[in-house]
């Protein structure tokens, strides 16, 4: 249903909901409308009312990734060239913003460099990967990888995300472009390359992802395959080690939280229904799924997971998240009719 049919109470909830600014929104509260708990068994939430919620002086829209810093700020990742990167303290109080160069914003990664930590943003419209300060110095410039010689021009290049070892190297994932991962070291040289359609990754495949370093032996890659609705995990040269199937699902990036990973999904039926809505999976160690954060429970038969579907509404196009510290989840959404992000906290139970 589109929100001009809904009745003005379900408008102004709805918008609280998915973090809208709709006027009023900030005004209905958990006493006049209780908000859900989302989620199953060890890993249940309940969203923050109204956090986030900025004005016309700090618009967004497409909020496409976030992260937090050594001291607790989050760093909301948007399009919106009036400010491209909105710092928040945990309440939901605007700190600081910066960039107007960045209209492709999509993909956000912080990183610990000797004794300070930076940003990597890719942009799809600019087709390049920036390394920044915290406060939006530019430090480094990737453009396509043209030696590889899988690329007519620069507009073929549309990188999604990057990962990041501890040595400095870090991997590019060219998930809206040729499907191609290039791994480069700490100062943006080129050093090896994989993937694409010859190497078994599909196209609208490698979206977001993490370098898992739980396991005895070496790290692994573990990407969202975004419209695949599976998992991979590869080692650092490209090998595939397992595909895991994920039906109902869009994975977009991958947190690992101890032993869990967190996977939000753009929705339970994209691309086919840019209208559905997606959730957030949460998996144990063996990549099962023991909770779906706005989803339906899980479900396997003979082993098989049966297709996931979004439940209650709650969110509508999730497109990263970050996991804090304290426990509380920080989700921006996509596609979303230009809406803040979303806090979910831990649900505590007696």
């Amino acid at each position: 249903m589109s929100l001009h049919r809904i009745h003005r109470r379900d408008f102004l909830y709805q918008s609280l909901l998915t973090g809208a600014c709709a006027l009023g929104a900030a005004r209905v509260t958990a006493e006049e409308q209780p908000l859900p708990v989302l989620g199953q068994g060890a890993f249940q939430y309940r969203p923050v009312a109204g956090w986030g919620i900025l004005d016309e002086k700090t618009p967004v829209k497409n909020c496409s990734a976030m992260v937090v810093d050594a001291q607790g700020r989050i760093y909301l990742l948007t399009d919106h060239c009036a400010n491209n990167v909105i710092i928040y303290d945990k309440d939901g109080k605007l700190l600081k913003k910066w960039g107007t160069q960045f209209p492709g914003a999509h993909g956000l990664e912080i990183v610990k460099e000797d004794d300070r930590e930076v940003l990597f943003i890719t942009d799809l419209n600019l087709h390049r990967v920036f390394k920044t300060t915290l406060d939006g110095e530019i430090l480094m410039e990737l453009t396509y990888p043209k030696s590889t010689g899988k690329y007519a021009s620069e507009k073929e290049y549309r990188p999604a995300w990057t990962l990041h070892l501890p040595n400095g190297d870090f991997f590019v994932l060219d998930g809206y472009g040729k499907d191609y991962i290039m791994r480069y070291n700490r100062d943006g040289k080129l050093l090896h390359y994989f993937g694409g359609p010859e190497g078994g990754i599909a196209h609208w495949g490698p979206h977001g992802g993490v370098i898992d370093t739980r396991g005895p032996g070496e790290p692994e890659l573990v990407i969202a395959m975004s419209d695949q609705q599976t998992i991979k995990r590869l080692t650092l040269e490209g090998k595939l080690i397992e595909e895991i199937a994920l039906p109902g699902s869009n994975p977009r990036m991958i947190q690992i939280v101890g032993e869990h990973m967190f996977v939000p999904h753009l929705a339970d039926n994209w691309p086919k229904d840019r209208d559905s809505r997606g959730y957030i999976s949460v998996l144990d160690r063996d990549y099962k799924i023991i909770s779906n954060i706005g989803g339906t429970p899980p479900q396997y038969i003979d082993g098989i997971l049966q297709p996931m579907q979004q439940q209650g509404s709650f969110f509508r196009h999730p497109h990263d998240l970050v996991v804090a510290a304290d426990g509380a989840i920080y989700v921006p959404q996509f596609a979303s009719g230009n809406t803040y992000p979303v806090k979910l906290v831990p649900e505590t139970t007696t």
